[in-house]
């Protein structure tokens, strides 16, 4: 079955929404680790991230919030933040501490493969990604490589990125891990399209403004694009 992973940003309300997200159909939880300056983000994610920091969502109560989200699902959390929170709170501690509160793994956006080791994580390329590029990538990342689909930042788009499928083609001649794309996914129809390319599929901006209208419109959005990638891609 193809893996659906939801995209939420920490704050007080975030554990009730991943649990409806996974009520809806989610395999995956990725918790963002709200940033002053995150540079992958468009618009969506960069205003959420700003509300969460005006609301005191510093890492400890990022880590506090993913505890309280594990304690409702049993899916992989993966907790998404940029290298400057990790260099603050401690490359290590931040791993352990993640860890205790039921993290699966990491995602470091702007961290390269070659700096601190010791953190496990999920690693990302892009369209623009070398061939080798990609095979270091795919030799060192935590349980899945995530397919940037789209030279851009994150964001609601009107259609699929037509680079997708070129990088799906590079990447499977060089790895065997799962691949997962995001950026730029947003509809049924999007997320049907990259389950018949990839084996998971990244929602993060739509999924945010949907769930601004509580659990229930978020749970109804899940279920939406679950039923979608079943019906385009069945068990």
């Amino acid at each position: 079955m193809k893996k659906l992973a939801i995209y939420l940003v920490c704050e007080p309300e975030t554990p009730e929404l991943a649990e409806a997200a996974v009520d809806g159909g989610a395999d995956l939880i990725e918790l963002g680790f709200p940033f002053s300056d995150p540079l992958a983000e468009g618009p969506t994610i960069r205003l959420a991230s700003e509300r969460a920091l005006a609301r005191g969502m510093r890492t400890r109560q990022c880590i506090d919030c993913l505890g309280a989200v594990r304690a409702r699902v049993d899916v992989p959390i993966v907790p998404m933040t940029y290298a400057a929170i990790l260099e603050a709170y401690g490359y290590e501690r931040f791993v352990a501490d993640t860890r205790a509160a039921g993290a699966s793994s990491a995602i470091v956006v702007d961290l390269p493969v070659e700096d601190h080791p010791e953190v496990p994580r999920v690693q990302l390329v892009a369209p623009t990604s070398t061939d080798e590029r990609i095979a270091t990538c795919a030799a060192a990342t935590d349980g899945w490589l995530y397919l940037v689909s789209l030279t851009g930042t994150t964001g609601a788009r009107g259609e699929v990125s037509p680079a997708l499928a070129g990088l799906v083609e590079r990447t499977r001649a060089l790895t065997d891990v799962p691949l997962y794309a995001g950026f730029g996914i947003s509809t049924p129809e999007h997320a049907a399209t990259v389950a018949e390319l990839a084996d998971g599929v990244v929602v993060g901006s739509r999924a945010i403004q949907v769930a601004e209208d509580g659990p229930a419109a978020l749970r109804d959005y899940v279920r939406g694009l679950r039923e979608a990638i079943d019906a385009a891609v069945p068990a």
